[in-house]
């Protein structure tokens, strides 16, 4: 076993300790679970419903988690995919994932109250794509084709923004004058991946410049982190995530990549396949960063209930970032 693993001192007993097989235990990610960003976006669309009553609007998901997503259109949120679709004149809430001008200006057209959710660094590399665009650089964007975020930030500059999906996609690239190339990314991206790509359209554009500040977020590298530093150990490691959210994605192939002999996206306890547990000594357990806790004690308890009681923390970094909500909601 790999001995460069910062495991916490001392050892977090849970619920089902007491039934623990011997040699059996879960290393358990921290930081996991919710960002800055996405628990103000969450908060945002509460506090909006605690100003206006339901029905509130949405466009997108606020987050990528089903659990979250569910929980508030039970209490009146309504989720559309185009502003076109809301009421004229009703409030409508952006994503944290950040929406284009053209999106501003539908709303705009529309009369409707927008509250806009966008992650602050999110917000960051919009203001880099506007600000590069105004020196006429080419913006070569890494992310994934048709993520909203990816859509949000290429819709500030569309002239000047080029997609790079990947290191397989840098072939394609063609730029107009290779002394004024920037690379921005999206915020959720896979670190290695990512640096990858940058390696591969360096090589081809040596005069490539890097982001004034990093894009891909505090939060997706430092859980990428914790992964990166459990999975030696596992023989099987869990990520609590939706399917259409791209950290909690990376995050499983993070894990694969690091050692982890086998790795699995669930939403949900019950999607945890008894039959991935056959052989299993040590679990690594961790969650996207729009992941609420809950969701991650359930799976522990599913855990404890088949010997795996022993809950040892994997603690890599500690996050105190916090960000203001949105200005018309500060006061409620």
């Amino acid at each position: 076993m790999s001995s460069a693993i910062p495991l916490n001192v001392g050892i977090a007993r849970s619920a089902g300790a007491a039934n623990a097989d011997r040699g059996k235990r879960v290393l358990l990610a921290e930081p996991r679970g919710y960002c800055a960003g996405v628990d103000r976006a969450v908060e945002t669309v509460e506090k909006t419903l605690e100003k206006h009553g339901a029905p509130i609007y949405v466009r997108k998901e606020i987050v990528h988690n089903r659990h979250v997503v569910e929980t508030l259109r039970e209490r009146g949120v309504v989720f559309v995919d185009e502003t076109d679709e809301v009421p004229e004149g009703a409030v409508v809430v952006f994503s944290a994932h950040g929406v284009s001008p053209a999106v501003h200006e539908s709303a705009a057209a529309r009369n409707l109250h927008t509250i806009d959710a966008t992650c602050p660094l999110v917000t960051k590399v919009h203001q880099e794509a506007k600000r590069f665009a105004r020196d006429d650089y080419d913006i070569l964007l890494i992310g994934h084709e048709g993520h909203e975020e990816v859509e949000g930030t290429a819709g500030e500059a569309p002239e000047h923004v080029q997609l790079v999906d990947g290191p397989g996609a840098v072939d394609n690239v063609t730029v107009r004058d290779e002394s004024k190339v920037i690379w921005l990314s999206q915020t959720t991206l896979s670190v290695d991946e990512t640096m990858e790509t940058v390696q591969r359209l360096r090589a081809r554009f040596p005069g490539l410049q890097d982001p004034p500040s990093d894009d891909i977020c505090y939060a997706t590298q430092n859980r990428q982190v914790a992964v990166k530093a459990m999975a030696p150990e596992c023989d099987l490691v869990i990520v609590v995530g939706s399917r259409n959210s791209s950290n909690s994605v990376r995050l499983v192939e993070v894990a694969l990549g690091a050692g982890a002999k086998a790795a699995h996206l669930v939403d949900f306890a019950r999607e945890v396949d008894p039959a991935w547990l056959d052989g299993v000594r040590t679990i690594g357990i961790t969650s996207g960063a729009s992941v609420p806790e809950i969701l991650v004690r359930g799976v522990l308890d599913m855990l404890a209930e088949h010997g795996y009681g022993d809950v040892q923390p994997v603690t890599t970094a500690n996050e105190t970032l916090v960000f203001a909500l949105p200005r018309e909601l500060r006061s409620v």
